[in-house]
């Protein structure tokens, strides 16, 4: 039997999961109710791996990839390990080329100090799109997630017929019953608290929304809770509060398996990693993250940032020179609000112990 099989045995002979977490277990296969965040250009194939081998749903991120590199990511992870693995991709539509005028004025000094020069544009975050579709269906993984709502009703129903699970990411009450009544087999409740670009879809603006109140929105699928998930208290307490299961990142990102560079990976852990906010900086999108440089100096909101994805592509050549410097004055430093207690340890590890130490304060409490 393999450890995937083996340590599910084991963890329902300790101890019963509540009744909400069944649900997904059954749904998924995994042995613990834990999603690994994708988080892409940070995540990749040995996070997944070492993610399912502690029990968890692995995830990978296909926003920057392209089919081929996705076919082959898919391999890699499936010849290691035997377990439940998502897709992960981006349902934002891609606008053409804005006029990025405004920006590069802004970003002129910085360019004259790092003696770098635009230059051809960074590849973009990918939609959604016929050819990943086609990856999807001829893959078949566990689920596929979406992040900023859904595609189109074409692509989704052929989804659907390939027998993969649909995950999506909601910020508001409105956006989880909406993904609800679209047929989504479980959402993701995105919590103001959580890491990287919040998924809202719906209304003019983001809103950020605290996870408890997210919580209390109950549409009629399972929940996920995102945001602020580090440890097995965190993880009981969104348990408590009816989630089925629960998507942890930045935890994730302490670890060796993950992408991250030194620098960032300095960061995680300390009292540095709470001085963060949201920012449209990076991509053109909000997105939570450490306070970089730029943020600092500029503000983490400006008007002239183009719209995502399109704003990083003017900070390409700044970033590759930082970046080649040990620096992270233009990084994208993703974090939830738990980054200050995360501990770095091995992802496999970590998912064990989050797991069994939610267990054992459910169990606790329960007598």
């Amino acid at each position: 039997m393999g450890f995937h099989a083996q340590y599910g045995r084991v963890v329902r002979i300790m101890a019963r999961w509540p009744a909400a977490c069944e649900r997904f277990l059954a749904m998924s296969g995994a042995a613990v109710p834990i999603v690994q965040a994708p988080m892409a250009g940070s995540g990749g194939t040995a996070l997944a791996i070492a993610a399912m081998r502690g029990g968890a749903v692995g995830s990978l991120p296909a926003a920057l990839l392209s089919p081929e590199q996705l076919r082959a990511q898919v391999a890699e992870v499936r010849a290691a390990v035997d377990g439940p693995l998502n897709l992960n991709v981006f349902c934002h539509s891609l606008p053409d080329p804005p006029d990025e005028s405004a920006w590069l004025a802004l970003l002129a000094p910085y360019f004259a100090e790092e003696a770098v020069s635009p230059g051809a544009p960074a590849p973009l975050r990918r939609p959604f799109d016929d050819a990943l579709c086609a990856v999807v269906e001829a893959l078949r993984p566990t689920f596929a997630s979406f992040h900023f709502g859904l595609p189109d009703d074409a692509l989704l129903a052929r989804v659907r017929a390939a027998g993969v699970r649909i995950l999506a990411s909601a910020t508001t009450a409105a956006e989880a019953h909406w993904l609800a009544e679209k047929g989504c087999d479980a959402v993701i409740l995105q919590g103001a608290e959580a890491g990287g670009h919040a998924g809202w879809f719906l209304g003019a603006r983001h809103e950020p929304t605290p996870l408890a109140d997210l919580l209390r929105a109950r549409p009629e699928v399972p929940v996920i809770a995102a945001g602020g998930i580090v440890d097995g208290a965190d993880m009981a307490a969104a348990l408590r509060a009816g989630a089925s299961a629960v998507q942890i990142g930045t935890a994730y990102l302490a670890t060796p398996q993950s992408a991250i560079s030194p620098a960032y990976r300095a960061l995680l852990g300390t009292p540095a990693a709470a001085d963060a906010a949201f920012t449209n900086l990076l991509t053109g999108r909000e997105a939570r993250g450490i306070r970089n440089r730029l943020m600092r100096e500029l503000g983490p909101i400006r008007p002239e940032a183009p719209a995502f994805p399109y704003a990083s592509n003017g900070l390409a050549p700044l970033r590759a020179k930082a970046d080649a410097e040990g620096r992270a004055d233009y990084a994208s430093l993703w974090t939830g609000t738990g980054g200050p207690r995360v501990v770095a340890q091995d992802a496999e590890a970590l998912t064990r112990g989050v797991a069994q130490a939610a267990l054992a304060a459910l169990e606790t409490e329960n007598g």
